[in-house]
């Protein structure tokens, strides 16, 4: 089966075509939409899989070269890897009323972080909170969040935006004196009383910030939701720090790439060292926030699995100092 990267799962329709006549010319005539939102065309046999890279060349010259900027030249070999899974997102502000941000956009500048890498990344985009791109359960999910502004002018007192968020979010709003009292502290950045309030009172800011979840994952042993990593940051942070992956990775995997979930690399060098290497360089926003340690929560599908004579723990990678202190920005 031969798959197509589909980066932030938005392409022109005109493409349609290309996995059509893949599927009819080499496969067996059908065609599957990837879990990773890729195009996938069944039934290619391997004596046909040259012929089908070599027809490949020009989609992928269009979509990862031209349309998200990836530095790789292309051939008639077909993709150079496939270590980096194709970038999932749901469809964004572009069309969403709930989302935060333009998943898409922030796919295509990621794409070029991420790929061609031999070293395993998944990554899902979620516009808002509600995360239907299912985010915690990848090595990256990156969600848009916003800070609302309340202009409390134009508050009519009607209280919609403290029952929509005591209904779909964290009951952070109470109307006091015909006037919103928020529990900034709680407040999980989907952006519903916006979307509530008949009169503007409540306003997205022009400056768009996201949560990263980190760690997710599926599995026959010991699946798990991801947890929080940052939040509040901003897309520069969020491309440093992915941009930080591939070293993390070599560090932890001594330089030989191979197949292994994100959050296992994250187990193996521990949450400390991870923070420090993927922080490395970044300077974050005055307002962001970074987990100072994080707990996980797994499903162990045989007890005690982890538990294991020491020859056959993996390595927790290289020895690594970091030549300057990291610049964590705001005042962190």
């Amino acid at each position: 089966m031969i798959q197509l990267r589909v980066p932030g799962g938005l392409i022109e329709a005109k493409y349609l075509k290309v996995i059509q006549e893949i599927a009819e010319r080499w496969g067996d005539g059908t065609f599957h939409m990837g879990m990773r939102q890729t195009l996938n065309a069944p039934g290619i046999k391997f004596e046909n899989v040259e012929a089908v890279n070599t027809y490949l060349e020009e989609y992928i010259k269009e979509v990862d070269v031209e349309m998200c900027g990836v530095d790789m030249d292309v051939t008639k070999a077909g993709y150079p890897t496939i270590g980096a899974r194709n970038i999932m997102a749901c469809i964004g502000n572009s069309h969403c009323v709930k989302a935060n941000i333009n998943t898409w956009e922030l796919a295509r500048k990621l794409e070029k972080q991420i790929f061609p890498s031999h070293y395993h990344i998944k990554l899902a985009i979620a516009g808002c909170p509600n995360d239907c791109a299912k985010g915690h359960f990848n090595d990256f999910g990156i969600i848009g969040v916003t800070k609302p502004i309340y202009v409390k002018d134009r508050c009519i007192g009607c209280g919609r935006c403290v029952k929509v968020c005591d209904h779909a979010a964290t009951r952070v709003l109470k109307l006091e004196n015909h006037r919103i009292v928020k529990d900034s502290c709680c407040c999980v950045g989907c952006g519903e009383c916006v979307e509530a309030c008949p009169s503007s009172a409540w306003v997205r800011p022009e400056e768009k910030l996201f949560r990263v979840i980190i760690g997710g994952r599926t599995g026959k042993q010991y699946p798990r939701m991801g947890k929080m990593f940052l939040n509040w940051v901003t897309e520069d942070v969020i491309l440093q720090v992915i941009g930080n992956w591939q070293k993390f990775s070599a560090n932890v995997l001594h330089h030989k790439p191979m197949y292994i979930h994100g959050g296992h690399l994250i187990d193996r060098a521990g949450y400390q060292k991870f923070k420090e290497l993927m922080l490395d360089g970044v300077e974050l926003n005055p307002e962001a926030q970074v987990a100072q340690r994080i707990l996980w929560a797994e499903t162990e599908y045989r007890a005690n699995i982890n538990v294991k004579p020491m020859s056959q723990h993996p390595s927790p990678g290289e020895v690594y100092t970091l030549e300057k202190p990291f610049n964590y920005g705001g005042g962190h």
